[in-house]
C-alpha cells in the first residue's frame, strides 16, 4: 500500500488535529519521557476521578473547572506522547508516519473504524 494511500482514504472522517512542538529545551530519554507519560496519565486518571466522585475527597469541584482539568491534563499527556515520538525518531530511527498507516489498518481490522 503506498504511503499516505490510509490517511487520504480518513480525509471524510471527523478527526481531532493537534500540532505540538517539539520541547527544544529539554534532553529527554525513551526512560524519563515514558515515565513522565505515566506520571501524566496518572495526574489524567485523577482529574477524572474528581470528575466522577471517586477521589474520596469531601470537597467537590465545580463541573467547568474539572472539565478544564481534565482537557489540561490531556493536552499534557499529548505532549508528552508526541515528545516520546520526537525520541523515537531522533534516537531510535523509528518511522512514525508509516507507524501511523499501520495503525488505522488495526483500527480499521479490528472494527473500531469504518472507511468507505
Amino acid at each position: 500500500m503506498p504511503r499516505g494511500y490510509m490517511m487520504e482514504r480518513m480525509r471524510d472522517l471527523k478527526t481531532k488535529e493537534i500540532a505540538l512542538p517539539r520541547l527544544n529545551n529539554l534532553a529527554p530519554t525513551l526512560e524519563s519521557t515514558t515515565l513522565k507519560l505515566m506520571e501524566e496519565a496518572g495526574e489524567l486518571a485523577q482529574a477524572i476521578g474528581k470528575f466522577r466522585g471517586l477521589s474520596g475527597e469531601q470537597h467537590v469541584m465545580n463541573e467547568g473547572r474539572v472539565v478544564d482539568l481534565i482537557v489540561k491534563e490531556l493536552l499534557d499527556v499529548a505532549q508528552t506522547a508526541i515528545s516520546l515520538m520526537f525520541v523515537m525518531e531522533e534516537s531510535y530511527g523509528a518511522d512514525v508516519g508509516g507507524s501511523l498507516e499501520r495503525h488505522v489498518q488495526k483500527l480499521i481490522d479490528k472494527g473500531y473504524l469504518k472507511i468507505e
